[in-house]
């Protein structure tokens, strides 16, 4: 039985009925090898035997009683694979727009508490995808935030997919057997919560006085350096994003190779793929924000998830997670101008991140507080009462740059999910894989009703910063 970080909690005390917080993907996959085999039994087989290589697949929540504490994850006694894995085919003819229609519907439905959190759709029929062949399927794939953050979510799919096509299936004999855990009471989580409060006063002392050293030792850095201050929370300007967001979604996404983002980087020192990624977002924005006259005089701030999990917590459950928050200087018509400026602040903001850890710093707030702060944001729309501390989230996952397979089928393409909430209305989540690498973009739906718009406007803001041949 392993206890929720607040972190890893506050994701579940966000989460509303029109707000699901799970993340997740698309998965595009080259036809099935072997076709005279039930293309559904023969993935749910395959996926039985990989159950141990990741304990998200079988633990589920616990809740302490009058959220005295946070909930804990326990081996599910009652598992079951049938409650986590579903198969649909498209009506004909089905292409990426019928597929990630079907995502956005499948990512607006929450998962059931009772069960261990995630859920995966086999989805076959797709005859009309540009740049995939016929007969190729999808798995739609979704994980609560609670459980995963970016870097523990690859490691998640890890346990699915293999490198090479030709992978062994795991013998029956090399499965480890599951540890099943009783239910405990409420009695007895209340117990062990109590306990683990009592050294909390001592652990904070310890954190404060080294947050406190580290963020003077960061600010030195950045002041010989000459560097600015970085963006601050709640300093960003209100847009059409800002506000309170239905229950609906809508889902999609491009692709491009990595060389033409590193085309664009190598045009100016010092920049990396990372800038060119926020450069892409940031020339995107301004061109929707511009053609629906909302487009602020102040900059647009986005914030960047920083993975602080080490290579020893590759695999373990839960959030690892620091921030940076950068000026995208959407105010800055120049494309080339404009991603120096960026450049220049997540430079910045990168360097204070590292002064600060929000999954340590959030361990020290109390379970009832936190969910009370999560419900209220909601309950009493705050989002609508104040600033943003932030415009949006541009989360950036570096993939493989192998392919992977399933069952000897090739991963052709991955498009990346997460949640959106009240106050924030659109995330993009970027993600390399095998030589290339997917913008992909959720949204509420009465937020951007005209995503296509959108997808069109990042390709445009890619090829204005590419260098004139």
């Amino acid at each position: 039985m392993e206890q929720l970080s607040t972190l890893d909690a506050s994701f579940l005390y966000m989460e509303t009925a029109h707000s699901p917080m799970h993340v997740g993907g698309v998965y595009i996959f080259s036809p099935p090898k072997n076709t005279e085999t039930n293309f559904f039994e023969s993935f749910k087989e395959h996926l039985t035997n990989r159950l141990h290589l990741s304990k998200v697949f079988r633990q589920r929540l616990v809740e302490v009683p009058l959220e005295m504490s946070h909930p804990y994850w326990i081996n599910d006694p009652d598992f079951d694979i049938e409650m986590h894995i579903d198969h649909i085919a498209l009506p004909q003819p089905a292409g990426k727009k019928e597929l990630m229609d079907l995502a956005a519907r499948i990512f607006t439905r929450p998962l059931d508490r009772k069960h261990p959190l995630w859920k995966i759709t086999l989805v076959e029929g797709l005859n009309k995808l540009k740049g995939v062949p016929k007969g190729s399927f999808a798995m739609i794939a979704k994980v609560h935030h609670a459980a995963i953050d970016g870097i523990s979510g690859a490691a998640m799919m890890g346990a699915i997919l293999d490198t090479k096509p030709n992978a062994k299936p795991i013998a029956l004999e090399n499965i480890p057997e599951w540890e099943t855990e009783s239910i405990p009471t409420g009695v007895e989580l209340i117990a062990r919560s109590y306990g683990k409060a009592m050294g909390t006063p001592f652990k904070l002392a310890k954190f404060l006085y080294d947050a406190v050293s580290e963020t003077i030792d960061v600010a030195k850095d950045a002041l010989s350096n000459k560097l600015s201050p970085p963006a601050f929370p709640f300093t960003a300007p209100r847009t059409i994003f800002n506000t309170k967001v239905s229950s609906k979604r809508t889902f999609g996404g491009l692709e491009f190779s990595l060389e033409q983002i590193k085309a664009i980087k190598n045009q100016a020192k010092g920049l990396t793929v990372n800038d060119v990624v926020l450069g892409i977002c940031s020339g995107a924005l301004r061109r929707y924000l511009l053609e629906k006259e909302a487009l602020p005089e102040k900059s647009l701030i986005s914030m960047s998830p920083i993975s602080v999990r080490s290579q020893a917590e590759k695999y373990q459950m839960g959030n690892k997670l620091s921030a940076m928050l950068v000026a995208l200087e959407t105010q800055e018509e120049n494309p080339l101008q404009r991603l120096k400026l960026i450049h220049k602040s997540a430079k910045t903001s990168k360097m204070y991140a590292k002064g600060t850890n929000a999954t340590k710093l959030m361990e020290f707030v109390p379970s009832e507080l936190a969910a009370l702060a999560a419900r209220l944001y909601t309950q009493i729309d705050l989002s609508d009462k104040i600033d943003p501390a932030f415009n949006l989230v541009i989360t950036n996952v570096p993939g493989p740059p192998v392919p992977l397979y399933m069952n000897g089928s090739e991963v052709i393409r991955h498009f990346g999910m997460a949640p959106v909430i009240d106050g924030l209305g659109l995330l993009i989540v970027v993600f390399s894989y095998a030589g290339n690498i997917t913008f992909s973009v959720t949204a509420c739906r009465e937020i951007m009703p005209d995503l296509d718009k959108f997808i069109g406007y990042l390709q445009d803001s890619m090829e204005e910063l590419l260098p004139s041949k």
